[in-house]
């Protein structure tokens, strides 16, 4: 039997739930995390949708604990990290994936919704390391996956300066975190997920065109491939970068959009 990727590893997902019905890119890793052997700590502002990952992993046998937490909050956060290290004595994987699209221009967009927006996309990745780092320095081992976004390196065609600037600044704090811990047995990597069919845009961009039909048909024809990814290509990348497969990988911000990166437009 071929030994599982992550056997014995824990893994602290942020945002394991799902915004609406299907699979949003938390929840994938979560549950592809725990599939190759992790212990998986699933976390979400949303308590319920963490409890429905990890009700999916107990289901077919995995370990997982649900917990609720607002990851924008460094006390929440610290308290946070300080019971899985009391639960589990480790955390090997740090998954940032918490994010949010808000819509509009800086003409537009109050300051209020500006810094949600960058404590949501950006802050809480900060929290998060600032927590965590220390005890994976005590290991002598971890790897950090920040999910961030093409937007980070491209203009994507929506209304969302906070977006593209928060998502720019997590590429920079991934290759500057990269390289600072590099002798320390730490890596850091992130991927950009390009056109990905989840709940999320549903949520938080179909408001930009006439109907769901008509985002979907325009994201897809972005998309060389002709059609948007889904939530398990960014967990199978996760994965990866989390694995010992990407043992020599560090500071990489990683494409997984069909090719969209390499497009004019």
């Amino acid at each position: 039997m071929t030994e599982k990727k992550l056997a014995d590893r824990v893994a602290l997902v942020l945002g394991a739930g799902s915004v609406g019905d299907g699979w949003g890119n938390g929840k994938a890793a979560a549950v592809s995390y725990a599939r190759e052997g992790a212990t998986v700590i699933a976390v979400d502002l949303n308590l319920a949708a963490a409890q429905e990952t990890r009700d999916i992993i107990l289901s077919e046998g995995g370990r997982c604990d649900a917990f609720t937490a607002d990851v924008t909050q460094s006390g929440q956060m610290r308290d946070l990290v300080a019971r899985v290290a009391a639960e589990h004595g480790r955390i090997d994987i740090l998954h940032n994936n918490v994010g949010m699209a808000k819509m509009g221009s800086v003409t537009e967009l109050s300051e209020a919704d500006w810094d949600l927006a960058m404590a949501v996309n950006l802050k809480s990745a900060f929290l998060a390391c600032k927590h965590v780092l220390p005890l994976m320095l005590a290991q002598k081992r971890g790897a950090i996956v920040n999910i961030s976004s093409l937007a980070a390196i491209r203009y994507t065609g929506y209304p969302y300066p906070v977006y593209y600037a928060s998502k720019g600044g997590l590429n920079q704090l991934t290759v500057g975190l990269a390289l600072e811990y590099a002798a320390t047995g730490i890596r850091v990597n992130a991927i950009m997920p390009g056109y990905i069919d989840t709940p999320l845009i549903y949520k938080d961009i179909s408001g930009q065109y006439a109907s769901k039909e008509a985002m979907v048909a325009e994201r897809n024809a972005r998309c060389p491939m002709g059609h948007m990814g889904t939530a398990w290509d960014i967990a199978r990348a996760a994965v990866f970068l989390a694995s010992d497969d990407a043992a020599y990988i560090t500071g990489v911000c990683l494409p997984v959009d069909g090719g969209v990166h390499m497009t004019s437009s």
